[in-house]
């Protein structure tokens, strides 16, 4: 049978449910009660929510609440401990690591939406099948979607996904999800089966990220066409509430959700895990009814907003306001008093500045290109950028894999962290890069003017970054100039390759260290890769990677990958970064995940007391 043919039968069963009703005194129960709500801050806007449209951090955070993917992981458990969400139990995997079976629940179902409706036109509750799952990820391949992570699916190497967008583009014509592939097939209406070109010994992790793969709904994306980012609709524990776009975005409790309990495990020796499992464990989830989301890009407006306690938790405490909240790591006593509780975490994430690499001033291989990027590179201050700008709470990144992934090495040290003002100019005088005019700026080997652009946002840490990067250029004679506009617009010029220098950050999305050596990777040009470097040497290294199992083959690749960026310097390696979280007493069960995005759901707020 066809997998056009089975989608067919899933949706028409899935009609021939029971329209959808709440009771009543369900209802004048949920209203009479205080309502438990999460209030907290983004420091930058979202930018939409449909899973294969988005990249950024904090659009994400949203989408890992509203979608779930097959997997997720342990909220306490360290290390990390992936386990089953939608997906009935482990996947059998051949031999090869070629073919990938997933059995689903049966009985989960999608958020009432009006997109769902029966042949009468009433709205029916709607299961989620295993075809809404091979929706979801061809959406990825359709080239009128243009999703920034058609390079990461592509490089899974479904088998058949790749040609299906081919034909597609080739004949100019609507991507055809009704057409069966190999590589993605459901084979019946709760066992998906995935078969790639190549072993997929890592695959599991990927199945364990809600925010980008999980299920959409073909019903979905056809009744909200070009709106869809405005309207996600899944099987999360949350739907999107009142949103009023880079300003607040509210999720309320979905009341279709199923009965899941709290079940986190924590290591038996992990005192503070244990006491939150013993406070919340076979709770109901989720254990909120709202999450109150403001965008606060500037700093101390986001501290007052804890400190008056608009909000209930200050996500990543501005480093402005570390020594007065968090002396010494430790929460200042004045707010102890008050209950307030601090944690800190060593994330798994890097803060860079890239190089465009098609850009003719810093972009290119050549030996004079490269080597004014190390000689930028060296001439960064980090240990000052650490203690102003981060006020301590990072350390330096000496290579672009991070810690807790595999392939990090806290011993590996590299020019990555070298501040070496000397050696940046000899490296600039021995390339060509010399002042011809004497009016104290370097110029170009070719005599031409030299300038480096560096884009940058309107808010207080980036102009602190800003200063130090002038102090440090026009310490080895490079002018550079700052171009200012929001964090969005700077996103989407940057992947259209419009930027020449910008900072960023970047979190790891699961276990494996690979994910940041893709930052190199030639065909994921302009998506991950918005440095858009392209050497075949590392290009060969993350294919041979992909393919081989953990183990010291496999290790030996990633110091391999490391020198080579060192080496080349597409990208600036900055810190690995500390983060401080603080909330207030009423409060419950708040752990920094490492990796993955979702923990609304598993945490409790104690409402206010009414009037």
């Amino acid at each position: 049978m066809s997998i056009k043919r089975r989608h067919t039968l899933a949706l028409g069963a899935a009609a021939a449910l029971a329209p959808v009703s709440v009771s009543a005194g369900i209802a004048k129960a949920q209203a009479a009660a205080p309502l438990r709500v999460l209030r907290y801050a983004f420091p930058v806007a979202e930018s939409g929510f449909d899973p294969a449209q988005i990249n950024d951090t904090y659009s994400r955070a949203v989408t890992a609440h509203i979608f779930e993917a097959l997997y997720g992981y342990d909220h306490l458990a360290r290390p990390a401990k992936i386990v089953p969400l939608i997906a009935a139990g482990p996947p059998a995997v051949s031999d090869d690591f070629r073919t990938w079976t997933f059995k689903l629940n049966r009985g989960i179902f999608f958020a009432d939406d009006p997109a769902f409706k029966g042949p009468d036109e009433r709205q029916i509750r709607r299961e989620v099948v295993a075809a809404d799952y091979v929706f979801a990820w061809k959406r990825f391949a359709d080239p009128s979607v243009k999703s920034p992570l058609w390079a990461s699916v592509e490089n899974w190497t479904l088998l058949g996904l790749a040609a299906l967008r081919k034909e597609a583009l080739d004949r100019k014509a609507a991507f055809n999800y009704d057409q069966p592939i190999d590589g993605l097939r459901a084979l019946d209406r709760h066992t998906l089966q995935v078969r790639f070109e190549a072993p997929r010994p890592r695959f599991l992790d990927s199945m364990a990220i809600s925010d980008l793969y999980g299920a959409v709904a073909r019903e979905v994306v056809q009744f909200y066409g070009d709106k869809i980012a405005e309207h996600p609709v899944g099987t999360g524990p949350f739907r999107l509430g009142p949103w009023r776009r880079s300003s607040l975005i509210v999720l309320e409790r979905n009341p279709s959700y199923r009965e899941r309990l709290w079940a986190c495990e924590p290591a038996p020796g992990d005192a503070e895990g244990q006491a939150i499992a013993q406070r919340l464990r076979g709770k109901k989830l989720p254990l909120l009814d709202r999450v109150e989301i403001s965008i606060i890009e500037e700093a101390q407006p986001r501290w007052l907003s804890f400190l008056n306690k608009q909000h209930d938790i200050i996500d990543r405490l501005p480093a402005d306001f570390i020594n007065v909240a968090m002396p010494g790591r430790r929460v200042a006593p004045h707010l102890a008093r008050q209950g307030v509780h601090g944690v800190v975490t060593l994330m798994s994430d890097v803060t860079f500045t890239y190089f465009n690499m098609t850009d003719p001033v810093v972009g290119g291989l050549e030996p004079h290109k490269v080597a004014l990027r190390r000689a930028i590179g060296l001439g960064v201050d980090l240990e000052r950028e650490i203690r102003l700008v981060q006020r301590g709470m990072a350390i330096p990144a000496q290579s672009p894999v991070m810690p807790h992934l595999t392939g990090y090495d806290p011993a590996f040290k590299s020019e990555m962290s070298e501040y070496n003002p000397p050696r940046a100019k000899a490296l600039l005088d021995m390339h060509g890069y010399i002042d011809n005019d004497g009016d104290g700026w370097r110029e170009l080997p070719d005599g031409t003017p030299l300038v480096l652009e560096i884009s940058t946002q309107p808010d207080g840490r980036s102009r602190q970054l800003n200063e130090l990067w002038k102090k440090n250029m026009d310490a080895l004679g490079l002018r550079m100039v700052f171009k200012t506009a929001k964090w969005p617009e700077n996103l989407k010029a940057g992947r259209a390759g419009k930027l020449q220098i910008w900072a960023l950050a970047s979190g790891a999305a699961g276990s494996d260290g690979q994910g940041m050596i893709a930052r190199y990777f030639g065909p994921q040009a302009g998506n991950q890769n918005i440095a858009r470097f392209k050497l075949p040497a590392m290009d060969a290294i993350h294919d041979k990677m992909d393919v081989l199992p953990n183990g010291p083959e496999r290790l030996a690749l990633f110091e391999q990958a490391k020198k080579l960026a060192v080496a080349y310097m597409p990208y600036k390696l900055h810190t690995h970064r500390l983060v401080a979280d603080m909330m207030h007493p009423e409060v419950q069960g708040v752990r920094r995940p490492l990796f993955w995005n979702e923990w609304w759901h598993f945490v409790d707020v104690e409402p206010a007391p009414q009037a």
